[in-house]
C-alpha cells in the first residue's frame, strides 16, 4: 500500500492537510499525520475541528526517517520549516534506492506577506501547490530572474475552497459573521475599535444576528500569536442581545450567514465559496500590516459605515477567477493527480531545484548554521540581555514553563506594573 505522511504544527495547518489526507485515503493511500516537537501547538478541540482522528507528535529527526520511508509527504509548514525539510531530504535522498518521496508544500491561505520569501522556502519540494493565478505569475518571474526551473509550480487553488464558488446569496441579510484574525490589527486599541464597530453594527441591525469568531479559544495556540482575545477586551462591556462571541469553526458557520465581515482573513474565500456577501474592513486604511493591500482589486474593500449602509460590495471578477479557477477538479484533486503522475514516472522536480547555485547555497548556509558555524545567541542570553540576568531567567522559565492559558494573564500583569 502506497504511504503518505503529512507534517503540521498548528490548525490552519492541520486543515489543510487534512483535505489532501481525505483525498489521498480515497485512492488508497496509508496516511499518518504528525506533529514536529519544534513550536508546534493543537488542542484537542483544533484536532477535532480539523477532522483529524489523531496526530502523532514525533522528534523532528524522526520526521526526516519517516519522510524518506513514505511515497508522499505533504507539509504543511511554515516556510523555514518546509525549506529545512527540503534541504535535509536533499542530503539523504542520494542514499535511496529509487527516487524518493514526492514532497508536496503549499500555503495554508492567502499570501498576505513574504510572497518571494514564502515561495523560496518551498522551492525546493516536488509540488509546489498555489492558491492563484495570480501568486503563480509573480513566482515564475522570481524563478526566473533565480535560475530556478518552475516545473514544480501547481495552480491548484486553495484546497479549503471548490474551483467554482456558488452563485451570490440572495435576499435579506439576517446572519452576520466576523471573522477574527490573530494578529490583525496588532494593537489593542486598534482591535477595540474593530469590536466597538462591530457592535455598532449589531445596535443598529437589531434584527440581525452578529458573530464575532476569535480565531481560538483563550489558552489555545495558532501559528500567530494573539495579543488582545476578545472575551478580555470586551468582558465587562454591556453587549447588545443579538451580538454574541462564537467558537462554531467558520467552514460549518458558513452555511447560514449572509455576510461574512474580516480584515483579510483567508475565510473570505470560504465566504464567497459558499455565496456569502462578503466585506473587507478598511477603516484602518490600506497597510501591509493589516495584509489588506492583496484586496485593492478585489472589490470587497469597504468601511463600517458603508457596510452598516449595505452598501456591500460584490468580488471583482479578475480577483475572483484568480482563486477560482473553473476547473472540473478541485484543489485537492489536482493536487493527488499530480502526486500519482509523478509516483508513475518517478520524476522528482526537486531534483532540478537542487542543482540550481541558488538552492546549493540555501544548502551551505542551513549546513554552516546547524553545525554552529555562525553564532548563535540562546533565547535565555537574549531575554537576559534585555531585562537582566534576573528577570531575564524569570522570563525565560515562565515562557517555556507555562501553559498560554497561564503564561498570557501574568505577562499582562507583569507588563501593567511595569516588571519588564
Amino acid at each position: 500500500m502506497r504511504t503518505a505522511l503529512l507534517v503540521a504544527a498548528f490548525d490552519s495547518q492541520l486543515k489543510w492537510c487534512a483535505r489532501i489526507q481525505r483525498e489521498l485515503e480515497s485512492r488508497g493511500f496509508a496516511c499518518r499525520v504528525v506533529v514536529p516537537d519544534l513550536r508546534a501547538a493543537l488542542s484537542a478541540q483544533q484536532i477535532a475541528d480539523a477532522g483529524v482522528a489523531s496526530v502523532e507528535t514525533m522528534a523532528w529527526d524522526d520526521v526526516i526517517v519517516r519522510s524518506l520511508k513514505a511515497d508522499v509527504v505533504v507539509s504543511g509548514l511554515s516556510g523555514p520549516l518546509t525549506k529545512r525539510l527540503s534541504i535535509e531530504l536533499s542530503a539523504l535522498a542520494p542514499r535511496l534506492d529509487g527516487p524518493g518521496p514526492v514532497v508536496v508544500s503549499g500555503w495554508v491561505g492567502i499570501i498576505i506577506e513574504k510572497i518571494t520569501a514564502g515561495y523560496l522556502d518551498r522551492c525546493g519540494t516536488d509540488v509546489v501547490a498555489v492558491n492563484s493565478a495570480h501568486d503563480a505569475a509573480h513566482f515564475r518571474d522570481a524563478a526566473r530572474w533565480l535560475g530556478l526551473p518552475d516545473g514544480n509550480l501547481l495552480v491548484s487553488g486553495l484546497p479549503l475552497v471548490s474551483a467554482t464558488p456558488q452563485p451570490p446569496r440572495q435576499g435579506p441579510i439576517r446572519r452576520v459573521l466576523f471573522a477574527d484574525q490573530p494578529t490583525v490589527p496588532t494593537s489593542q486599541a486598534e482591535r477595540g475599535y474593530v469590536y466597538h464597530q462591530l457592535i455598532g453594527y449589531a445596535r443598529a441591525h437589531p434584527e440581525r444576528s452578529v458573530r464575532l469568531k476569535p480565531r481560538h479559544r483563550p489558552g489555545e495556540d495558532t501559528f500567530h500569536r494573539m495579543k488582545h482575545h476578545p472575551e478580555d477586551l470586551l468582558r465587562g462591556i454591556e453587549l447588545p442581545a443579538n451580538f454574541q462571541i462564537d467558537y462554531t469553526p467558520v467552514d460549518v458557520a458558513l452555511a447560514e450567514v449572509d455576510l461574512l465581515i474580516t480584515m483579510s482573513s483567508t475565510a473570505c474565500l470560504e465566504a464567497i465559496d459558499r455565496g456569502s456577501r462578503v466585506a473587507l474592513v478598511l477603516d484602518l486604511g490600506v497597510h501591509e500590516r493589516y495584509g489588506n493591500q492583496v484586496f485593492l482589486d478585489s472589490g470587497l474593500l469597504r468601511t463600517f459605515r458603508q457596510i452598516t449602509d449595505d452598501r456591500i460590495g460584490a468580488p471583482a471578477p479578475a480577483w475572483r477567477d484568480g482563486y477560482f479557477h473553473g476547473a472540473a477538479r478541485t484543489g485537492t484533486e489536482l493536487i493527488a493527480d499530480r502526486v500519482e503522475e509523478l509516483l508513475a514516472s518517478g520524476e522528482r522536480p526537486s531534483r532540478a531545484v537542487w542543482e540550481t547555485d541558488y538552492f546549493r547555497g540555501a544548502v551551505a548556509s542551513h549546513l554552516a548554521t546547524a553545525a554552529a558555524l555562525v553564532p548563535r545567541q540562546s533565547p535565555l542570553a537574549r531575554r537576559r540581555l534585555k531585562h537582566g540576568p534576573v528577570k531575564g531567567t524569570l522570563s525565560h522559565v515562565a515562557y517555556n514553563g507555562l501553559p498560554p492559558v497561564v503564561r498570557r494573564p501574568l505577562k499582562r500583569w507583569a507588563e501593567e506594573h511595569q516588571l519588564f
